[in-house]
């Protein structure tokens, strides 16, 4: 995580005194700031971390453990961290540098236009999930749900939800309400499985026109109403816009949409341009927050983070590292002993509420858990002020962002030796969806803390209920993966 070397063009790093636009210095004193409010120590040991790129775990493991006293200790944090990044942040217009806040009221350069695509399939009429071969519906579906659950893949709560759009098919379409998609072409977004399901999706993503032609056939065959921004009038491949450069002009035009507005964050990008295309949405969604108060936010979360978990899942965990086989137990203590101590340990101590699961994967690097924690903060100040507000963690799945980290690839194919489910991305984005129509539409849980409610409804693929640290068995995961990868 260093120094941005070319120039960039919209949102963009800060520049120091030399114009160098590190990506080190801006994530170590953003965290800094959000830990300040609560943990002043924290945030002096963020601030003066040399090694930032190797030991930004600690720090980020930090600020979740700092929020877990008083609901408002977590809060102020949020509130804290998203301030500094609206106040640290630029926007680069013709080679000179302005705030990020001039996006806030900004009006556009120019207006978009509007692609239109009406799907000619039948509406899907009720709930079903791609799994292995098989299209699970009613009665299968609810049995896998099950097995999900009782081999700690999901959270109770997650299958109680999607038990509960099985039961209402008819939400499926969202009727009266238009999805935002940004990164409509993202593996893990639910774009295609809504259309499929008759929705109206207002999509965003950059100008590809292979990527665009085939957003707009899987409109064309489903039942759902596709709609598109677009510079100059022309074909749907012509369709896209650039968030970085565009916030003012895609507001005005998501501004415009018709029916109740849900703006769904799934944008992806290597190294530091995730964290400005979520700095970009965060603009985003601030934006049409004070044009419509009545906005619904959604985000998937990743599993490869620090979290609170709730007791069960502790409980599950503490049972599993317990009851592990006799070989796993010979296996497991040289191992210990050899590594003092950091490989194959336990995750929790017995009996903690809640407990922390530290998932952070080095590999991922600084600038992905920092755009994954700005849409965290976001999603707990939010919800704080009244909005409807769908979180959800994802399972790890074989997306090809994922698969072409070899250390990743490696250790999703071992995965499953250390309980440790990871999903297609079909099947993944399916169940996220559902999640999704269920938040939109059912009464929300009611929660003391806001760690509460970013654990309600997880899909962790079990990385919460495994019986090791899920670190200390990344390297043995990864190993045994590549072993079977070359057998």
């Amino acid at each position: 995580m260093g120094p941005v070397s070319s120039e960039p063009h919209g949102i963009a790093f800060p520049a120091d005194a030399s114009g160098r636009r590190s990506t080190t210095a801006f994530g170590r004193a953003v965290l800094a700031d959000a830990l300040r409010p609560v943990d002043p120590a924290g945030a002096r040991a963020a601030e003066r971390e040399t090694a930032w790129r190797s030991q930004y775990i600690g720090h980020f493991r930090r600020q979740v453990e700092a929020g877990l006293g008083a609901p408002g200790d977590w809060l102020t944090m949020a509130e804290a961290g998203l301030a500094s990044v609206t106040d640290r942040m630029v926007v680069v217009r013709d080679g000179a540098d302005v705030g990020l806040r001039t996006l806030l009221t900004g009006g556009p350069d120019r207006p978009l236009g509007t692609v239109e695509v009406r799907g000619t399939g039948r509406p899907v009429e009720r709930l079903a999930i791609p799994y292995q071969g098989r299209q699970l519906t009613g009665d299968a579906l609810r049995a896998q749900l099950e097995r999900w659950v009782g081999a700690g893949v999901m959270e109770p709560s997650a299958a109680e939800a999607v038990r509960t759009v099985i039961d209402n098919p008819g939400w499926l379409a969202l009727p009266g309400r238009t999805v935002a998609v940004l990164g409509a072409g993202a593996e893990m977004g639910p774009l295609p499985t809504l259309l499929r399901w008759g929705a109206t999706v207002a999509a965003v993503d950059l100008p590809r026109p292979a990527l665009w032609e085939r957003t707009a056939r899987l409109a064309r065959e489903s039942a759902g109403l596709l709609l598109a921004p677009v510079r100059e009038p022309g074909p749907a491949r012509a369709a896209g816009v650039d968030l970085l450069v565009d916030v003012p002009a895609v507001a005005e035009w998501l501004l415009a949409r018709p029916g109740r507005l849900v703006l769904g964050n799934y944008l992806y990008a290597d190294g530091g341009t995730h964290v400005r295309t979520s700095v970009a949405a965060d603009v985003l969604a601030q934006r049409l927050r004070s044009a419509r108060p009545d906005l619904a936010l959604a985000f998937l979360a990743t599993p490869t983070d620090v979290f609170a978990v709730p007791a069960g899942a502790v409980e599950h965990s503490v049972r599993a590292y317990a009851e592990r086989s006799r070989t796993a137990k010979l296996l497991g203590r040289p191992l210990r002993w050899a590594t003092r101590g950091r490989l194959l340990h336990r995750t929790y101590q017995p009996g903690a509420s809640p407990g922390i699961c530290d998932a952070l994967v080095p590999a991922q690097g600084p600038n992905y858990a920092l755009a994954k924690r700005i849409q965290r903060w976001r999603a707990a100040v939010e919800r704080a002020a009244g909005a409807t507000v769908s979180f959800h963690v994802a399972p790890s799945s074989r997306t090809s962002s994922v698969l072409k980290n070899k250390a990743l690839a490696a250790a999703f194919a071992g995965a499953h030796r250390f309980a440790v489910e990871v999903f297609e991305p079909t099947t993944a984005n399916a169940l996220m969806a559902a999640l999704l129509v269920h938040d939109l539409t059912a009464e929300p849980a009611v929660h003391a803390h806001p760690w509460q409610h970013e654990a309600e409804g997880a899909v962790h693929g079990g990385l919460w209920r495994t019986p090791y640290a899920p670190r200390s068995s990344l390297g043995l995961a990864a190993v045994l993966g590549y072993t079977t990868a070359r057998m």
